[in-house]
């Protein structure tokens, strides 16, 4: 079983999250920051797995805390779930268009943390979510389950279609990367035998 449970105490959050690999898209989503549990649900649906979020945040103050403090857990839960990374494809790629957007998504899970964000918001503001949190969300991400994963905005105007299509861009990448490979199943993606 590819899974893995995530608790995150601190005086600013209090999260619990649930993360399947191999599950069906499914959602339970309660983070406080409206707009990131819609982006969570598109994540989660587009990469097929099955992801339940908990998050008591100092909202009072703004997303900020809860937002990086997700972000830190989700990519605890992909490395707890992952292991040894043992028959995994290792690499994901993936164009996604919507509407006037475009944005090209591509990952390594290399075990070495980067993030290529070449994304323009116009909008400072989606509803209540400050945008430049997109970013900081990915930052925690890759640091908490180190690899490489560029996101690159090839077109786009609206705000929300853009970071909509980073999520659903990014859930269809991992889903590609972290599945098995049937014909290396027993071995690690790498000629260094380790990743």
């Amino acid at each position: 079983m590819r899974t893995a449970d995530i608790k995150r105490d601190t005086r600013e959050t209090r999260i619990q999250l649930s993360l399947d690999l191999d599950g069906t898209g499914k959602a339970d989503i309660a983070t406080g920051v409206g707009f990131l549990d819609h982006m969570l649900e598109l994540f989660a649906r587009h990469g097929d797995f099955d992801l339940t979020v908990r998050c008591q945040g100092d909202t009072q103050v703004d997303g900020h805390h809860s937002v990086e403090d997700i972000g830190i857990c989700l990519g605890r839960a992909f490395t707890e779930a992952l292991g040894d990374k043992r028959g995994i494809t290792r690499y994901g790629q993936f164009l996604l268009p919507m509407d006037e957007t475009l944005v090209l998504v591509a990952c390594d899970l290399s075990g070495r943390d980067y993030l290529g964000w070449s994304v323009d918001l116009p909008a400072q503001k989606v509803g209540d979510f400050d945008t430049e949190l997109g970013k900081e969300f990915f930052l925690a991400f890759v640091r908490a389950c180190p690899m490489s994963l560029h996101i690159r905005q090839m077109a786009g105007e609206n705000t929300h279609h853009i970071l909509e299509a980073v999520f659903k861009g990014t859930g269809r990448a991992l889903k590609m990367a972290a599945a098995l490979d049937e014909k290396h199943r027993d071995e690690i993606p790498s000629t260094k035998g380790v990743l």
